[in-house]
């Protein structure tokens, strides 16, 4: 199999369908079929099972897709390396993120780094928690902007700390406190931010043996701000999330304090490409800065 067969079959793992897959790679929807056959041809077995809505992976192409990650892996860094010993500038790098760092901190960074590095290609990934270590994981991602994972291991650059904090409605009555203590959740309407989107609001309650009237489990952010302004139910969330958003509601740090540890992942800093190592190292230069800016902690 060649790397284009490669990179069709990883991306229809993706897309589950060969129209979207062609228009994503730049290929005819007949050219991914001819493709494809050339490569079960080839291999003498079948990669894809043709479905009403779309195609799904066979088991046994499916357990390609690992070597197959590995392969484009290994190949994009031999191509940088040989453009870097050349003095020239080539590459893609892909990143996963929270669509809070996505918003507020990887901008300026990327700004500032294009102009540096404007040849290079950058892929963003926006997920949740689970999202970005399954990237990780299986190579779909060559680093990550998450908060530190609980036990795991990953090389882990700590930029800050960002702060949890009670979403409450604009109009709730605190009597002046300037905290929010955490077991006042006890029993409340809550929303809860789905599991695995972000593991640091969920061992935040679960250690503090706090046991809320949890009403909704939401996947977006902002939809949770919103709910709690129309006084469906209180949150916490994390101050970045919170920031730069015109919701009525009002946010009180949680008694005792509680942060997320922010930084960039990966599983092997020595293993990044070119390209990538590059960007990670200019991240890890410029975001303590850019970060006090935003959050105040660092």
């Amino acid at each position: 199999m060649e790397l284009q067969e490669y990179k069709i079959l990883l991306d229809l793992a993706e897309t589950g369908n060969i129209t979207k897959t062609a228009e994503r790679l730049g290929y005819s929807q007949p050219g991914v079929s001819h493709v494809l056959k050339k490569a079960e041809k080839e291999i003498g077995f079948p990669l894809i099972y043709r479905e009403k809505y779309g195609v799904t992976l066979t088991p046994s192409a499916q357990q390609l897709l690992p070597m197959m990650r590995d392969i484009i892996a290994m190949r994009e860094k031999m191509e940088q390396t040989i453009y870097n010993i050349k003095g020239l500038e080539y590459g893609k790098i892909t990143i996963g993120t929270y669509s809070s760092v996505a918003i507020h901190i990887l901008p300026q960074i990327l700004r500032e780094f294009k102009k540096i590095h404007p040849n290079l290609i950058i892929d963003i990934r926006e997920g949740g928690a689970d999202n970005i270590l399954y990237w990780l994981d299986n190579n779909m991602i060559d680093f990550a902007f998450l908060s530190r994972p609980y036990a795991r291991t990953l090389e882990f650059f700590s930029y800050g700390k960002d702060p949890l904090v009670a979403v409450l409605p604009e109009d709730y009555v605190t009597d002046g406190q300037i905290n929010f203590p955490i077991e006042n959740f006890n029993g409340i309407p809550f929303i809860i931010s789905a599991a695995g989107n972000d593991f640091d609001i969920h061992n935040a309650l679960e250690v503090s043996g706090v046991d809320p009237n949890y009403n909704y489990s939401v996947l977006d952010d902002h939809t949770i701000l919103s709910m709690v302004e129309n006084k469906l139910g209180l949150s916490i969330l994390t101050r970045l999330i919170c920031t730069g958003y015109p919701y009525k509601v009002k946010l009180l740090p949680l008694s005792p304090s509680f942060y997320r540890d922010m930084g960039i992942g990966m599983h092997s800093y020595k293993d990044l490409s070119p390209a990538a190592k590059g960007f990670a190292d200019y991240a890890i230069q410029r975001i303590p800065d850019i970060w006090k800016d935003v959050i105040g902690v660092v």
